[in-house]
């Protein structure tokens, strides 16, 4: 059985995260220190609210070093919301560095009238690279987002999903190796939040199976 590590740093909704994961059969682990990430193999890293006081936490309590050495291992991980944001290398929305795991950073939504900030609703995916999260022909998926701010990944290819926002197209969920993330809440997002979040443990079984999620430690 994967032992899946659920990252409490204070600052995600952690509850909702849970439920989602449990509904499915899975049982998420809460981890609050380096230590916890030890028997794991793969985390979540949740996330709400602003991006300096998030990592300010990650870096207090050693998480964040913890998740760097993570993703340089390219172990499996699932960032959700503020958690995507996170694993970039910084955002406008503060001055504190990210985790560095992905390469890029993070922009303020646009501002333009009839287009209230924070971005809040449902909204359809635009596919983008396929991945284990949103594979080639996956079926049209609306999801729940709440966010001011979106990733701009250095690799385009990295992005694995897209939304419409003000007239312009940004990252709503990102795949680079075996980190994946996704900016609006598969939690709250019912029927299609929960296939995918359902693609991802089937993925991590598979990765298990094959010894992949081993030899990424």
């Amino acid at each position: 059985m994967t032992r899946i590590g659920l990252i409490d740093y204070g600052m995600g909704n952690l509850h909702s995260v849970q439920r989602a994961f449990e509904r499915l059969g899975a049982t998420l682990v809460p981890v609050q220190n380096p230590a916890g990430m030890e028997a794991c193999d793969a985390v979540v890293l949740p996330g709400v609210g602003a991006f300096d006081p998030a990592m300010e936490r990650l870096e207090h309590s050693g998480l964040a070093e913890a998740l760097r050495h993570w993703g340089e291992a390219d172990r499996p991980l699932l960032g959700i919301c503020l958690g995507l944001q996170l694993l970039f290398e910084g955002s406008e929305e503060g001055v504190a560095p990210g985790l560095g795991i992905i390469a890029g950073r993070v922009r303020a939504l646009p501002r333009r009238p009839g287009h209230p900030i924070p971005h809040m609703g449902w909204e359809p995916l635009v596919p983008g690279s396929p991945s284990p999260l949103l594979p080639a022909g996956s079926p049209e998926a609306w999801m729940y987002f709440v966010h001011s701010y979106a990733a701009v990944p250095a690799d385009p290819a990295s992005t694995t999903a897209l939304v419409d926002f003000a007239g312009e197209r940004v990252t709503a969920a990102v795949w680079q190796g075996r980190i994946g993330a996704c900016q609006f809440h598969p939690e709250k997002s019912a029927a299609a939040g929960q296939a995918m979040l359902q693609r991802w443990l089937t993925w991590l079984e598979r990765q298990a199976a094959s010894g992949d999620a081993a030899t990424a430690r």
